[in-house]
C-alpha cells in the first residue's frame, strides 16, 4: 500500500506518541507493526530511528494494548500540543 506524504507524517507522529498503540495505527492505516517500523526506518534519520526503537522496546512506551495499564483510556496525553495540518503548533 502506497501512503501519501500527509499519511506518512501522521503515522510517524502516532508512532512517536507513547500512548498510541500499534493496534490503533493498524486500524487507521492498515499497517502492521512491521510496516510501521519500515515507515519509520525509511523516513527518519538513522539516529532518530534508533532512539525510537530503543524507546518502544524499553518498557516505557505502551505501544501494545496488551502491555498497557488498564487506567489509560485515551491515546493522547492531555498536555500534548495541539496538532494542526500535521505541524506541531507553538505555544
Amino acid at each position: 500500500m502506497e501512503l501519501k506524504d500527509i499519511d506518512i507524517d501522521r503515522v510517524i507522529e502516532m508512532a512517536w506518541e507513547d500512548r498510541t498503540p500499534f493496534e490503533v495505527i493498524q486500524k487507521q492505516f492498515d499497517l502492521s507493526e512491521g510496516e510501521v517500523i519500515r515507515v519509520m526506518r525509511r523516513n527518519l534519520r538513522t539516529n532518530s530511528f534508533k532512539l525510537w526503537r530503543k524507546r518502544v522496546n524499553s518498557g516505557v512506551s505502551q505501544k501494545h494494548l496488551y502491555k498497557r495499564n488498564s487506567e489509560i483510556s485515551r491515546f493522547k496525553c492531555s498536555r500534548q500540543r495541539v496538532i494542526s495540518k500535521n505541524k506541531i503548533s507553538k505555544r
